[in-house]
């Protein structure tokens, strides 16, 4: 990995901090804890981990900055659109608003700001965070965004509501829930996990005991060699969302394969990405703290987990398909092609949002819903539930 920015020694400082916090937790748990143990404080750790210090994440697509790119930080266009979906929910359940894990606040603020152009901002716009550094930005861009009238409608959580009415939305948050890492080997499976050798970290490899784990595992059938990824911890956020929803939908959009897919024969090497200042790669045990840890979220565990606990799988498809099928194409056309200072960024935005190549096709939406008896707006068309 010789190809990566080196830290400021001020980072590098920071990243020692949690080396020494994760070293502690291995030896107070005789050598070794799991992946996704490493993962949840390398990211979650109070103060240390990635997402929880004060280090800049997000970057834009004019300014650079921060390790990667999200949708909302593209252009508004993403959130004009995706407002066209959440507006025919919030019709049918007079609700509020709820995401989770709202990153700079952008996407929060775009939303609203749409929905109030439309006379039609919710009561409430919620936002469940555990990064009290993150909530710290989202509030500072509310401000400056919206009016106060529109800032004073968002609340922030630090547990879900029971009895929620409306849109539950999380963009790019089931990539960073931390994953369990198995290997299938000749004598058995092994759960991948993280041991200190000479002072440094070491994937090491256990067989796996746990129960739950391995019947999740076992019904996969991975062939001998094979190694990947599985996150009952982002099934275990969908039951809790199931109990927290009484009336509307859940609308997850992240990269990601039906179980089909995700399990490929030639996957064998897992999904799990690193992004470091722009710079993607596959190895976690470096830059602790300093960068993100990703895997791509299978959509088809997503999806049983919701109908195991009582909800509609009411849609599933591209992240292109389901912005065209929300008029993404006629916000654009609002825009004159001859006005090259604002339609020119509409475009370069949307071929990212859109394309095969860009985000378009890798990106999923995927709607889990509650006594919502209407057909979806952003699955009209080329709807692929089916595929799951």
């Amino acid at each position: 990995m010789n190809t990566l920015p080196t830290a400021s020694v001020e980072a590098q400082k920071h990243s020692q901090q949690l080396i020494k916090l994760i070293q502690e937790t291995i030896n107070a748990q005789k050598g070794w804890i799991s992946f996704a143990e490493f993962m949840h404080l390398a990211l979650y750790a109070p103060s240390l981990g990635y997402y929880s210090a004060g280090n800049q994440k997000f970057g834009d697509i004019k300014n650079g900055g921060g390790d990667f790119v999200t949708a909302p930080q593209i252009s508004p266009l993403f959130a004009q659109t995706l407002t066209n979906q959440i507006l025919q929910v919030l019709n049918l359940t007079h609700g509020n608003i709820l995401e989770l894990g709202a990153g700079t606040g952008k996407l929060a603020a775009d939303i609203l700001l749409t929905l109030a152009e439309k006379n039609a901002a919710p009561p409430k716009y919620l936002i469940l965070e555990v990064s009290d550094h993150l909530r710290q930005v989202q509030l500072e861009t509310l401000q400056k965004k919206l009016p106060e009238n529109l800032v004073q409608r968002v609340e922030w959580l630090r547990e879900l509501p029971s009895n929620f009415k409306g849109v539950i939305l999380g963009n790019e948050v089931l990539d960073a829930i931390p994953v369990n890492i198995v290997h299938v080997k000749e004598d058995g499976i092994y759960e991948r996990g993280i041991a200190i050798e000479s002072e440094e970290f070491v994937w090491q490899d256990k067989i796996l005991s746990e129960s739950s784990l391995l019947n999740v595992v076992s019904k996969l059938n991975l062939p001998e060699g094979y190694m990947t990824e599985v996150c009952p911890a982002a099934s275990g956020l969908i039951a809790s969302l199931a109990h927290s929803l009484q009336q509307g939908i859940i609308l997850m959009i992240d990269y990601g394969f039906s179980a089909r897919e995700y399990y490929h024969p030639q996957r064998n090497q897992g999904t799990l990405m690193c992004h470091y200042q722009h710079y993607a790669h596959s190895e976690p045990l470096i830059n602790i703290g300093l960068q993100d840890i990703t895997a791509h979220v299978d959509f088809t565990s997503i999806a049983h987990a919701g109908v195991n606990n009582g909800l509609e799988l009411s849609g599933f498809c591209s992240q292109a398909q389901f912005l065209m099928n929300c008029g993404i194409l006629e916000l654009m056309s609002k825009v004159s092609p001859h006005d090259m200072a604002r339609y020119a960024p509409l475009a370069a935005a949307a071929q990212k949002l859109l394309s095969p190549a860009e985000m378009g096709d890798l990106f999923k939406v995927i709607a889990l819903s509650k006594n919502i008896d209407a057909p979806l707006l952003g699955f009209i068309q080329g709807d692929k539930s089916y595929t799951l």
